[in-house]
């Protein structure tokens, strides 16, 4: 059977998924280990993500690893996306990145783990925790996986958590352009250098309240553009937000916060806004998409998917434990009342 080890590995499950003739019937699943539970286990397959429940595994192993994108191509990638997503405070520890936020999202609010962090890791970890007790934070960080097996290891071994699970999805910018077709019965999409506050209203919907923070990491990009499409009362119907950094040849584009009013789903309009992204990215030298997306949203994966999306690496946003106060570990310790 599998173990926390084994996690960041590419591995082979067989699980029973029948039974024909009071036999059962089996099936395999090959793809990397990415999460391990008490109760299930998560794959992320050639298909996609796959849940299976530890009580369906008949038979499971780690197999030799497939090609993957060598270490370097991941944490360019990464701080790539940590330039297009910029944390208004951050901090070195060695090659790791410590970033805070005033708690706006996850990504600005968590170490990212890439790179050596200059001291063991237990050393790291709790310099971590230190870096963000001191701001009155709780700690989190980041760990791209199979490159973060080692912290992911570590960390389960200190007790911390894990939020869902996050595909780092790539594409072609060009693709984004030539395999979307133009859409003339759909409003034009408006492409703005900043914000308007309805397109911040927008946002806020989703990412709740936008602290100063928050307006720093939309806008300290050298390169970032404001997408939105309204109706003819002025209403929006869709937003995203794209930025292009790193060097040319070859530069990324960060795509994010594509979201489409609720009553205006089923149109077009997410393709229809990132196809004018796209085009402003040409413009800019941008050669590669990346975004990234929760793996239980499927309709998202599934869109993505159907525009030449796939997942580059995935990543999981790690949390420490909770501190107990005093007066909890009293009472917990205090005999029960008569």
């Amino acid at each position: 059977m599998l173990r926390r080890q084994d996690v960041g590995h590419r591995v082979v499950v067989r699980r029973i998924v029948g039974v024909s003739q009071d036999r059962p019937i089996f099936t395999d699943a090959l793809g990397e280990l990415v999460e391990l539970t008490e109760t299930e286990l998560t794959l992320v397959t050639a298909k996609g993500p796959l849940r299976v429940p530890l009580r369906e595994v008949h038979r499971a192993k780690r197999v030799p690893a497939a090609r993957r994108p060598p270490a370097a191509d991941v944490i360019a990638l990464e701080l790539a996306a940590n330039d297009a997503w910029p944390a208004p405070t951050q901090a070195r520890l060695g090659g790791w990145i410590l970033r805070a936020a005033e708690n706006w999202t996850g990504r600005a609010n968590a170490a990212l783990a890439v790179g050596d962090p200059d001291r063991t890791l237990e050393a790291a970890i709790d310099a971590v925790e230190q870096w963000y007790a001191a701001k009155g934070q709780q700690a989190l960080i980041n760990t791209p996986m199979p490159l973060a097996a080692p912290v992911n290891a570590a960390l389960d071994a200190r007790g911390w958590t894990a939020r869902p699970l996050t595909l780092v999805q790539t594409g072609a910018v060009q693709s984004l352009v030539t395999d979307i077709a133009a859409r003339r019965d759909l409003p034009p999409v408006e492409l703005a250098d900043s914000p308007t506050d309805a397109w911040l209203a927008m946002v806020s919907e989703h990412k709740g309240e936008l602290p100063a923070a928050a307006r720093h990491i939309l806008t300290a990009v050298p390169e970032v553009v404001f997408a939105s499409v309204q109706d003819e009362d002025g209403s929006l119907l869709a937003v995203a937000r794209g930025a292009v950094t790193g060097p040319a040849p070859g530069r990324w584009l960060g795509v994010s916060l594509l979201q489409t009013a609720p009553a205006a789903r089923r149109r077009g309009l997410g393709r229809h806004v990132l196809r004018a992204v796209a085009q402003w990215a040409i413009q800019r030298g941008g050669v590669r998409a990346y975004l990234q997306v929760e793996e239980r949203n499927t309709a998202a994966v599934a869109l993505y998917r159907s525009l030449g999306f796939s997942t580059h690496h995935t990543y999981l946003t790690r949390e420490a434990p909770l501190p107990v106060s005093p007066a909890a570990r009293a009472g917990a310790s205090a005999p029960p009342a008569a």
